[in-house]
């Protein structure tokens, strides 16, 4: 569904950064072996669903987004937004009767793939171009809806006979977008954006609200995100602002989203709103050989996994969803060069000129101990070894505060801001960096943890000494 269209070069703009939103799309949609009878590809898409608002009231999902960041757009500017999303499909299959009638089967074997019963996942986008003066004040509100409908495709036998058919229904749906902006006080004329998707359907779960997640998918906007464009100005980075505008941008309120710069590097004119937490200009890496549905995973070992598959196995896979199928078609004939390609990639070098080393004790310089020699790590004792934090020196058994920096550590690892640690080892890596491998006071894992030397880790500057150092 499109409420209007985009100008040609807002569209080319949009399609370096549509790469990485449809790895948000469609993360998840299905998964590694590819079959519907797998266990994980039973519970599906776990990102961005927004729920119908009567279902949602009970449940830990939600029927909204809201995201917020800052942008300076200059006069006369208009901003594009796409609200993307999926439309669950529901599909069954029939099996044709000698009479011309058809019965809905669990699976219909073919020579080539077996055919089950499955949801599809159609893309749907609504496209919005609004002057950026309109969205000052009350802002601007437009609703949407896709109605319900339902097709068949006839279903051929390698000679040509129709031996069969598939139903795919789609249920109605709707939902409304909501933008506004709002000017700040400050060194530069900077406003606050808002825009916020929800889902209205009215559809009222059947049984008094005792329908499960499976009912609640038709009616949903599943792996829901957003592309902001302007056509004149700038967004500011949200993880790495610059320092006027940090207090500004802490005040945002993102829910159930985090928006990221997008496009070109070194552009700053497009934003990325995704479920899925990701870093200013993310994109997909050059030797990726297509999508495989399943980002948490190394290309080359899907592959070569996918490839493993038994005929049997590739034949429900292929029958499961015509993405699948794209998938197992590709394992199967990728080239050895491409393959070896997601072996690995260097993507930057640096120059190493001049002499490095100390001189001995007869004043000849030699070369430092490489760090991969064994003999490198004997200057390093993560027992005893400390770094100073603030005025104190931090070492094993010290106890810290934990302070997760927003560009050093793991998202999981803003959830233990405040939490009090006991520093375990100072490591230092190859590069010359420190890092605390510290266990959190009151987990119950931490013996395990200590047994098995797997630490949560942590930079100097992400903690704060709650007594002396040893």
């Amino acid at each position: 569904m499109t409420v209007t269209a985009f100008a040609p070069e807002t569209e080319e703009r949009l399609a370096l950064a549509r790469q990485v939103a449809d790895a948000v799309l469609f993360e998840g949609y299905v998964l590694y072996p590819y079959r519907a009878s797998a266990a994980k590809n039973r519970l599906r898409w776990q990102f961005g669903v927004l729920v119908p608002p009567a279902w949602g009231a009970g449940c830990e999902e939600h029927d909204f987004q809201h995201t917020e960041c800052l942008m300076e757009p200059r006069r006369g500017a208009t901003l594009s937004v796409e609200v993307r999303f999926l439309h669950a499909r529901r599909r069954t299959v029939q099996r044709a009767r000698p009479d011309g009638g058809h019965d809905t089967v669990p699976e219909l074997r073919l020579d080539d793939r077996v055919l089950v019963p499955w949801d599809e996942g159609a893309e749907e986008r609504v496209e919005l171009v609004v002057p950026v003066e309109e969205l000052l004040g009350d802002g601007v509100t437009r609703p949407f809806r896709l109605p319900a409908r339902e097709d068949t495709e006839p279903v051929l036998d390698a000679a040509g006979r129709t031996v069969g058919r598939l139903v795919r229904r789609s249920e109605e749906v709707g939902g409304t977008v909501r933008l506004s902006a709002r000017e700040l006080d400050g060194p530069y004329r900077t406003l606050r954006l808002t825009a916020v998707v929800e889902n209205t359907s009215d559809w009222v779960p059947p049984q008094g609200g005792a329908a499960g997640r499976d009912a609640a998918l038709p009616h949903s906007l599943v792996a829901t995100h957003l592309l902001m464009a302007l056509s004149a100005g700038s967004f500011l980075s949200m993880t790495d602002p610059p320092e006027w505008a940090r207090g500004a941008v802490a005040a945002c309120r993102n829910l159930h989203t985090w928006p990221v710069l997008a496009g070109e590097p070194g552009r700053a004119d497009l934003v990325l709103s995704s479920p899925i937490i990701l870093e200013d200009h993310p994109a997909i890496a050059p030797e990726s050989p297509g999508a495989l549905y399943d980002a948490t995973e190394i290309d080359e070992i899907l592959a070569l996994r996918t490839a493993a598959l038994t005929d049997e196995e590739k034949r429900e896979a292929r029958g499961t969803d015509p993405r699948a199928a794209a998938v197992i078609d590709l394992a199967d004939s990728m080239p050895a060069e491409v393959l070896e390609r997601l072996h690995g990639a260097v993507r930057g070098l640096r120059e190493v000129t001049g002499e490095t080393g100390f001189p001995d004790e007869h004043g000849v310089t030699r070369p430092d101990t490489p760090w991969w020699d064994p003999a490198g790590d004997t200057g390093f004792d993560p027992d005893h070894d400390t770094v100073v934090v603030g005025d104190r020196p931090v070492g094993k058994g010290s106890r810290v505060e934990l302070r997760p920096g927003l560009r050093h550590t793991d998202a999981q690892d803003l959830f233990l801001h405040g939490s009090a640690a006991t520093v375990e080892a100072v490591l230092h890596d190859v590069d010359g960096a420190v890092h605390l491998a510290v266990t959190v006071d009151g987990d119950p894992g931490a013996d395990i943890r200590r047994e098995q030397g797997r630490y949560l880790y942590f930079q100097p500057d992400e903690v704060v000494p709650l007594e002396a150092g040893p």
